[in-house]
């Protein structure tokens, strides 16, 4: 039997539900790092496509991959991120 996590309601209306696309052809790797009682760290493949739960504040750091480096590529406020 499965066991599923909900938190309470007040919580939940507090997070957003976003989705991020890697449209390039590198290897990325997401990070929240505003939200200091948030932990948030993800590899993402080309064309792969993530969804995720995030706090309204927050900000989606994009590291994108290039030989043996990571360069911050872009930051995007995690609203604009949000599905309907």
């Amino acid at each position: 039997m499965a066991l599923i996590f909900a938190p309470p309601q007040t919580q939940r209306s507090l997070k957003l539900l976003c989705c991020y696309v890697n449209s390039t052809r590198k290897i990325q790797i997401l990070r929240i790092t505003n939200v200091s009682y948030y932990h948030f760290e993800r590899v993402i493949f080309s064309g792969q496509r993530i969804l995720f739960e995030a706090p309204k504040n927050a900000h989606l750091e994009i590291h994108t991959c290039d030989m043996c480096s990571a360069i911050l590529s872009d930051k995007i406020p995690c609203v604009r991120l949000q599905m309907d």
